[in-house]
């Protein structure tokens, strides 16, 4: 059986529009995805739906379609999406709309399922994350455009992989290995260079790269690449920084599998072209996932510049001056960005920024309290006193949280029987054996919490079973380090210089995953960079939990910083309220590195 070429077309919603026509016109294509969800674009939805109850999708997408729709129809490519966000019933109408209009004889459908606002009060949008099969589903019944909700990221391609091969739900290594494509292709140009760790390097030109797309096999093997003549580019250093990109363990769970990270097998395979195999997959764990945000109160902030000399006692004297306006907020922060340099050339490179960020759940308290507060120091507090721009009235801020919910619930109220907790082999690889089925207890008949439904282009709707086999997830245990280096001299220099870094955001954690160019950069690499020495060198991390995680495979380690983001994204809590640039931190902090590699 020929490949199945799925591409992508987004990574977030706001990514380049013009992409769906370029992967439309840069290639041949079987399948074109595009993600637009994040924990952030949920409250952002929410946001629009309060303001609006048809609302609740990606507006872009429809707009996109306007001049793309014709271009799928004519050559044949599925559209898969999971836009709609909050309304996925109401963006598949508007689709609807726009083919009638367009006279096109397009069959639209969707999956549904996944709102579980009702269920959880005082929530803005509570969301579980739905696997592929109700993806399947549609494509198998015709649907030329699959609209979703929250599903997870990589279900955009285990879905239309299974219908394509015709997997079943038990096929593990099959749909891990689809997940492990769905990951690198998910977040669009990181895979062809985008946000990648040595894009300086000669003959590089990253300036508009082009979007990545999976050439997907029945044995759930993959080649991930790109259309021939666009930009950026594909390779081992690309793929891997993409599967470090908010994973932790060697166990990537999902609601249909639970994919080996431990296993993925990278291989450059041509110019622009890395081959996967390799992956092993296990049974999903027993629970889903459930996305929860809420409105968390307000916040605001202001930007004091301070010029010169004396920077610690201006400081000082701003954050006393502005204590009383600060007595009856409920939280706030200060932070001195030591910008400034001495006898610095420019203004700018002779100033500091002292930032002040405010939250509390009364507006009125974040808002004209403060900025009143800030403005009236304006003739009244240290030399040179300016701010960036005036706080404004204050604006609202969400709270991000993940519960977990039972995947299989038995009818009657029994319980169902659940797997034995996965169990490793020698060196953390799992053993290549499925996992057993699970039965509801006593015959009775499972059913899920979550109403997983196909809503077919033609009105029927598919109720999906969830999955009836299931293991409790837990830790493999850690391989092995590999033999250290034989003591030689060292430099003092950047970590950078020898190994490759991308981070992100999960909730109020952050992953570091951080990886070696070559087998000795490793051997250093698996010794050296040591949970505690994470520790060390990212100050803010001290008081936390950092796990760290091993995957020889991949050369790497991954690490979780747990808290390190408060209360998600949404709440602002840090200077990179998303810890993007984690790992850039950590790349550019200096340690003893071996002469040999530098």
């Amino acid at each position: 059986m020929r490949a199945l070429r799925i591409g992508n077309a987004s990574g977030f919603y706001g990514d380049r529009f013009d992409a769906m026509r370029e992967m439309l016109t840069g290639g041949d294509l079987d399948v074109l995805t595009g993600d637009y969800l994040a924990e952030l674009t949920m409250l952002i939805l929410g946001r629009d739906r309060l303001k609006d109850p048809a609302a609740g999708y990606a507006r872009t997408f429809p707009r996109q379609l306007e001049e793309c729709l014709g271009l799928a129809h004519e050559r044949g490519v599925k559209i898969v999406t999971n836009a709609g966000g909050l309304n996925p019933g109401g963006l598949a109408a508007r689709v609807r709309q726009l083919a009638d209009r367009l006279g096109l004889p397009v069959k639209v459908a969707h999956v549904e399922g996944d709102d579980l606002t009702d269920r959880f009060p005082g929530t803005l949008a509570a969301h579980a994350y739905l696997g592929g099969f109700g993806i399947a589903a549609c494509l198998r019944a015709g649907a030329d455009v699959v609209v979703t909700g929250r599903v997870t990221d990589a279900a955009l391609v285990t879905g239309p992989a299974a219908a394509h091969f015709g997997w079943r739900p038990t096929d593990y290594d099959r749909l891990a290995g689809a997940v492990v494509a769905g990951h690198v292709l998910e977040c669009g140009t990181q895979a062809t260079g985008g946000n990648y760790a040595f894009f300086a390097e000669d003959g590089r030109d990253v300036r508009r790269p082009g979007f990545p797309l999976a050439e997907l096999h029945e044995d759930g093997s993959s080649v991930i690449t790109k259309h021939l003549g666009t930009g950026g580019f594909v390779d081992t250093g690309t793929v891997t920084a993409q599967l470090l990109y908010e994973t932790a363990g060697a166990r990537y769970a999902g609601p249909d599998v639970t994919a080996r990270l431990d296993t993925v097998r990278l291989t450059q395979d041509g110019p622009d072209r890395v081959r996967v195999d390799g992956v092993r997959g296990e049974a999903p764990p027993p629970t889903l996932k459930v996305g929860l945000n809420r409105l968390g109160g307000f916040r605001n902030e202001v930007v004091f510049v301070l010029t010169g000399l004396d920077i610690e006692a201006k400081a000082a004297l701003v954050r006393e001056q502005m204590t009383p306006a600060l007595a009856e907020v409920a939280e706030f922060r200060w932070a001195l960005v030591r910008t400034d340099r001495p006898d610095a050339d420019t203004e700018e490179r002779a100033s500091a920024l002292l930032r002040l960020v405010v939250r509390d759940p009364d507006q009125e308290a974040v808002g004209r309290a403060l900025s009143g507060a800030a403005v009236e120091l304006a003739l009244a507090s240290y030399p040179g006193f300016h701010v960036l721009a005036p706080p404004g009235k204050g604006t609202p801020y969400g709270v991000f949280q993940d519960v977990y919910i039972p995947h299989v619930a038995a009818a009657h109220g029994v319980a169902p029987h659940v797997a034995a907790p996965h169990v490793a082999a020698a060196h953390g690889v799992a053993p290549h054996v499925a996992a057993p089925h699970v039965a509801a207890a006593r015959g009775a008949a499972a059913h899920s919490p979550v109403p997983h439904v196909a809503v077919l282009h033609d009105g029927r709707r598919v109720p999906v079973s969830p999955a009836q086999d299931t293991a409790v997830l837990e830790d493999v245990p850690e391989p092995p380090l590999p033999e250290p280096l034989p003591p030689g001299p060292v430099r003092r220099a950047p970590l950078g210089l020898v190994a490759g870094a991308r981070s992100g955001d999960k909730g109020g954690n952050a992953n570091v995953g951080v990886w070696a160019r070559s087998d000795d950069a490793w051997r250093w690499l698996a010794h050296e960079l040591t949970a505690g020495r994470f520790r060390q060198l990212i100050p803010e991390s001290r008081p936390l939990t950092v796990v760290r995680h091993l995957l020889p495979n991949l050369r790497a380690v991954n690490f979780v910083v747990e808290g390190i983001l408060g209360a998600g994204v949404a709440a602002g809590h840090r200077f990179d309220p998303q810890a993007k640039a984690l790992g850039e931190w950590l790349r550019s902090r200096h340690l003893d590195i071996p002469e040999a590699l530098l």
